[in-house]
């Protein structure tokens, strides 16, 4: 007899019981701006699609060129015989956007940080120093790790400061940080956490997946934003939100490189990128790099949205960035407001305990360089009907 899994029968029951389901609509389009969920048209506001690079013509004639000429997989992890030079193409390009000497890049963004942050410390004389914020695979990457722990609060500098001093006498110190916090959409002071880095002698990783296409001059990053290049030892991030495509990036210098090379097991043990995807990275950077009009078009959507949502009396939180929440407080009003966007075509998900404290609920909406003022009106429209039906506004 199989063994018994009635204890997985009750895990969900109980999820169903709180409305704490993941449901996830199916999509019948392209992941753009417009597009068909379940047979309906939406207006997309839930994707990290922000430069709608994933149907840019470049892009996808890249991914066609090389399945076409090196077939539809690589056959081999990168250590063996899978690295082909569409992937050191694709790292060249990568160090070059990001200016530093070397990248690595990774199949996903998550295996990045639990398969390198474990590579970085070895046990408990060292510690690991992270903001109560970061994402949950920084939060994996550290418990797989021997080190000591020690988180500060929100972007708090004087308690980060608090913890170095009382780890002063750890071998190894490594403080990790977000780049953008992906709930909020507000950015990490980096340059105050690299200035007490270099005081207490810390290493420095930078967990940029929402800034990539973003922050920066054209959309180079958080470090490029702070002008910090050299002062930040580690920069991870991921193809699969503003680039468009799919894979996780480590950038920095070469010595970083070959020691993720050799040491990081989610980079070992994984089956390269696909010719395509490989292709379709270095193109994505191109275009970034080439077609500045998206970077500037999503920032205009930005700072047009956010304030057309404030001035209806939406509280949009502490926001900088394209991720614009809008704060309900109780996950109930959150869902109700998110359920009625829905009905009026709008796809912008509720953000609910326990994803977020219990009177932090919010409906959180991500802007894209695809979004045309037309479309953002409607979006507009749609939060102006929705929000006194529920009492928000």
């Amino acid at each position: 007899m199989p063994g018994d899994k009635t204890w997985m029968a009750d895990r969900y029951n109980e999820l169903k019981q709180n409305a704490l389901l993941w449901e996830p609509p199916t999509l019948e389009s392209p992941n753009q701006p417009r597009c068909t969920i379940e047979g309906s048209s939406t207006i997309m506001l839930s994707a990290n699609n922000y430069l709608n690079l994933t149907t840019h013509p470049k892009v996808i004639q890249a991914m066609k060129d090389a399945t076409e000429k090196y077939g539809a997989g690589s056959g081999s992890v990168r250590a063996i015989a899978g690295t082909m030079d569409l992937h050191l193409e694709a790292e060249k390009k990568v160090a070059e956007f990001k200016g530093v000497e070397a990248s690595l890049i990774y199949s996903a963004g998550y295996t990045v940080n639990v398969g390198f942050i474990p590579t970085l410390v070895e046990g408990p004389k060292d510690v690991i120093i992270s903001d109560e914020l970061n994402h949950g695979s920084i939060i994996d990457g550290v418990r797989l790790t021997k080190a000591s722990r020690a988180v500060y609060g929100h972007n708090d500098m004087s308690e980060l400061e608090a913890v170095l001093k009382a780890h002063e006498s750890s071998d190894r110190k490594l403080i990790i940080t977000d780049g953008v916090f992906s709930m909020d959409g507000d950015i990490a002071p980096l340059d105050e956490v690299t200035k007490l880095a270099e005081e207490y002698d810390a290493m420095v990783y930078v967990d940029d997946c929402h800034g990539e296409g973003v922050l920066g001059e054209g959309g180079a990053g958080i470090v490029d934003h702070f002008g910090l290049q050299g002062k930040v030892d580690f920069e991870t991030g991921s193809f699969s939100k503003a680039l468009g495509v799919q894979g996780g990036i480590l950038a920095g210098s070469e010595l970083t490189r070959t020691h993720a090379l050799n040491h990081s097991r989610s980079w070992l043990l994984s089956g390269s990128q696909p010719p395509g995807v490989a292709a379709a990275q270095k193109a994505a950077i191109e275009v970034l790099m080439t077609e500045p009009k998206h970077h500037q078009k999503l920032w205009e959507n930005t700072e047009y949205f956010r304030k057309e949502l404030q001035a209806m009396g939406f509280d949009t939180g502490v926001s900088t960035t394209p991720i614009i929440p809008v704060m309900c407080g109780e996950s109930s009003t959150a869902k109700q407001l998110s359920q009625e966007l829905a009905r009026q075509g709008v796809m912008a998900g509720a953000i609910v305990f326990p994803m977020v404290a219990r009177d932090k609920a919010r409906v959180r909406t991500q802007m894209s360089a695809g979004l045309s003022k037309d479309d953002l009106n409607e979006v507009l429209s749609c939060f102006e009907n929705a929000g006194p039906k529920i009492g928000l506004i």
